[in-house]
């Protein structure tokens, strides 16, 4: 089930009502309701991976409570690695087996050798990135005694199975989400309206923004072979927008879907284009995947307390790990290693951490050297996206040795390929005037002029809504 579809505009209503109908008979059966929700919209997109869902969740809740009652270390630790081991096993089979495989067999192929392994070609469980680091992050933080483990079944289910949040994140801890999940929830009308306004703002950036820049993102990638550089300048750039639309617009449904239940979740994108550098760029995007090989893998791997060769080995080990994360191609990877690349004159120079406040934060506008450091940052990102986007690595180059020709024959050929096209450069302008002028918030109806902008932007909704289809969101696929 999308959130951008028409079942959701159905479900989401009625599961509302009724949950918040079962706040007189206690927090338990509001509970129980809240799950049975949540795996009926997992079971929507494909009932038979529900079956690896809870057999997941079971395997998390059950290795829990072995752990805390473990009284020597070795058994701790073999019910830990048991978790760990099987999460990953899962993860890797559903995930990378058929991709690693292949890429053996290409290897071998090179020295003559033909190799036909069996490959499993099954369809990849949504979610199963997002359930599978809730679940590490548990039990984690269980061997490590950060936390008790969670005795009540239902409760631990539906902090894993949570529906906002269970196909594309944000990624929630145990300490964050656990307690609300536990806590009696009393209605509040500021706070559901907060929701809507920001699901509201999430759809505009989905349908409006997303799916309108994807119209020529693909068209432009597909076509690359025969496209200028002026073409395949703004295929790039419509592309950044896109997945950002993308992405930041399923967090902001979530976040705000969540409001309504009363339940607040971990933001995941605070305005990432605006950043200064690639270091604040990573602050701002994606933040609880960020925070997550942070505070999982960089800081037991040693973190910054060693020496510089130790930071940089550390800082590439996380960066290609959450590459790899993203998809089961060399492209993602790639892609990963670039932004270490990027990442390492900050590192070296300690400048990594200059810029922790959103820019030009009691000003309207930025400084001209503010304003450059934005500019040069999103171009990084940019040329970045080429690789994430592109279907192999060999395509990336090709795709930038084509942009860096500068051969600008025939102009802006996208233009007659589909509708609205002059549109969408203005649609673009307007958009990063609305982000900047909402910079201190988590989407722009606040203030004075809230109203007035929630008219425009429902207005700009229902006019592209008209011609948008209900396409997947891009990181269903990880």
């Amino acid at each position: 089930m999308l959130f951008n579809s028409l079942a959701f505009l159905v479900f989401l209503p009625v599961v509302f009502g009724v949950y918040w109908l079962l706040a007189r008979k206690g927090l338990k059966i509001q509970n129980v309701f809240l799950l049975s929700a949540s795996y009926f919209f997992y079971a929507c997109w494909d009932w038979r991976f529900l079956f690896l869902l809870l057999f997941s969740t079971g395997l998390d809740y059950f290795t829990g409570l072995k752990m805390a009652e473990s009284h020597n270390l070795r058994t701790k630790k073999f019910w830990f690695w048991l978790s760990v081991g099987i999460n990953l096993g899962f993860l890797g089979v559903f995930k990378y087996y058929d991709f690693f495989a292949t890429s053996f067999a290409e290897f071998l192929s090179n020295f003559g050798f033909e190799a036909h392994f069996w490959t499993l070609k099954v369809i990849l469980p949504v979610g199963i990135s997002f359930y599978t680091f809730h679940g590490l992050s548990y039990v984690i933080d269980i061997y490590k005694d950060r936390i008790e483990p969670e005795r009540n079944p239902v409760d631990y289910a539906l902090f894993v199975s949570y529906f906002p949040l269970l196909v594309a994140g944000p990624i929630e801890r145990a300490t964050h989400l656990l307690p609300q999940i536990k806590k009696p929830r009393i209605f509040k009308s500021e706070k559901a309206i907060d929701g809507l306004h920001q699901i509201i703002w999430g759809l505009f950036k989905k349908i409006v923004i997303a799916d309108s820049c994807a119209t020529y993102a693909d068209y432009i990638f597909d076509h690359s072979d025969s496209s200028n550089s002026l073409t395949l300048a703004l295929g790039a750039v419509y592309f950044a927008f896109q997945i950002y639309g993308d992405f930041s617009g399923y967090s902001d449904i979530a976040l705000g879907t969540s409001k309504l239940f009363g339940i607040d979740l971990l933001r995941n994108f605070n305005y990432p284009y605006f950043s200064r550098d690639i270091a604040e760029f990573w602050r701002r995007w994606h933040i609880s995947l960020s925070s997550w090989f942070r505070d999982y893998l960089y800081v037991p791997l040693g973190g910054s307390r060693g020496g510089m060769w130790m930071k940089i080995r550390n800082t590439f080990i996380i960066f290609l790990v959450s590459g790899f994360w993203h998809g089961a191609n060399w492209t993602f990877v790639f892609w990963g290693f670039l932004n270490a690349l990027y990442f390492l004159p900050l590192l070296v120079s300690n400048r990594n951490r200059n810029h922790l406040e959103i820019v030009a934060k009691d000003r309207n506008f930025p400084t001209v050297s503010e304003f450059l450091r934005m500019m040069l940052t999103f171009v990084l990102a940019v040329i970045a996206w080429i690789f994430f986007r592109s279907e192999s690595v060999s395509q990336a180059f090709s795709y930038l040795k084509r942009l860096a020709s500068f051969d600008f024959n025939g102009g802006m050929q996208y233009l007659g390929i589909d509708r609205y096209s002059p549109e969408l450069l203005p649609l673009l302008l307007f958009f990063i005037w609305f982000e900047w002028h909402s910079r201190l918030g988590e989407h722009p109806f606040f203030g004075k002029s809230r109203y007035l902008k929630l008219v425009v932007i429902v207005i700009g909704l229902l006019l592209w809504g008209v011609y948008s289809k209900a396409s997947d969101f891009i990181y269903f696929q990880f």
